[in-house]
C-alpha cells in the first residue's frame, strides 16, 4: 500500500456550507478552489451521504453545486440502505480522486461508517493521496472527534466520541456567535488543543503538518488552556 508521509498528504477541506452555497446562481468560489487544488480538469467525485441517510434530494442539490463549480461526474457511494452494495461503493471511492462527505447528523453518520467498517478504509484512502472535502456535519466527521451528551438535560454527561480523524483538528460549523457545542468539546479536549469554528460561507484547509489556513472568511479559534477555554484571534 502506498502510504504518504505528512508532507505529501493533501490538505483536508472543511467547509461550513449552508443554503447560500446550494442556491447561489454562480459557482461557489470555495468549491472552485478545492477542485483546482486537485490539479485535475473536471475531477470525478465520490459522494458519501451517510450523515444524511443517503437522502436523494439532498444529494441532488449538492451534486448540482459541485457540478456548477467544475466537477465532472459526481458518483454516489451509498452505505445506509440494506440494499446498498458496499463493495461497489468502495470501488467508487477508490476510482474517484476526490471524496465529498455530506452534511446531516454527525453521530448518525459515524455510526453508519463504523457499522460498515468504513473508517479505516477511508483513512487508508487519504494516506494513498485521496483529496477529502467535507460540508457542515461532513467536515466534523473528517476531524478528530465530536461531543455528545448521554443525558441531554445534564451538562456533566458530555463526552467526546471519535470521528474519522484525517483532519488533525477539532471543529464545528455554522454557529457564528457563542459556539456552545464547540466550547463544550474544548472543555473535554486535551490541554493545548486549538479548536476551530467555521462560519457559514467560510472553510478551513487543514494540513497534516498543522499549517491550517482560512478560506472565504475568518475562522474562529478556541484554546483549551488548563481548566479554561480561551478565545484566540481569528484565523484570517
Amino acid at each position: 500500500m502506498n502510504r504518504k508521509n505528512a508532507a505529501e498528504c493533501k490538505p483536508v477541506f472543511l467547509l461550513a456550507g449552508g443554503r447560500r452555497s446550494v442556491t447561489r446562481r454562480g459557482p461557489d468560489p470555495l468549491i472552485q478552489e478545492v477542485l483546482r487544488s486537485s490539479s485535475i480538469v473536471k475531477p470525478s467525485i465520490a459522494y458519501i451521504g451517510a450523515a444524511s441517510g443517503d437522502n436523494p434530494i439532498f444529494r441532488t442539490m449538492l451534486t448540482g453545486m459541485l457540478r456548477k463549480a467544475g466537477a465532472g461526474e459526481v458518483r454516489p457511494a451509498p452505505l445506509c440502505s440494506s440494499r446498498s452494495n458496499q463493495q461497489k461503493s468502495m470501488r467508487v471511492i477508490e476510482d474517484c480522486p476526490i471524496v465529498f462527505m455530506s452534511g446531516g447528523d454527525v453521530e448518525e453518520g459515524m455510526r453508519i461508517l463504523a457499522e460498515k467498517d468504513m473508517i479505516e478504509f477511508l483513512q487508508d484512502q487519504y494516506q494513498q493521496g485521496k483529496l477529502f472535502v467535507g460540508a457542515s456535519a461532513g467536515s466534523i466527521m473528517l476531524s478528530k472527534g465530536w461531543v455528545r451528551w448521554r443525558d441531554p438535560e445534564d451538562d456533566s454527561s458530555a463526552e467526546i466520541f471519535p470521528c474519522i480523524g484525517i483532519a488533525p483538528v477539532y471543529c464545528d460549523t455554522h454557529d457564528e456567535d457563542d459556539w456552545e457545542e464547540l466550547q463544550a468539546l474544548a472543555r473535554l479536549a486535551p490541554v493545548g488543543s486549538v479548536l476551530y469554528g467555521i462560519p457559514s460561507g467560510a472553510a478551513l484547509a487543514s494540513h497534516p503538518d498543522g499549517s491550517d489556513r482560512a478560506l472565504g472568511g475568518e475562522v474562529h479559534r478556541f484554546l483549551r488552556k488548563d481548566r479554561r477555554v480561551v478565545r484566540l484571534e481569528n484565523l484570517v
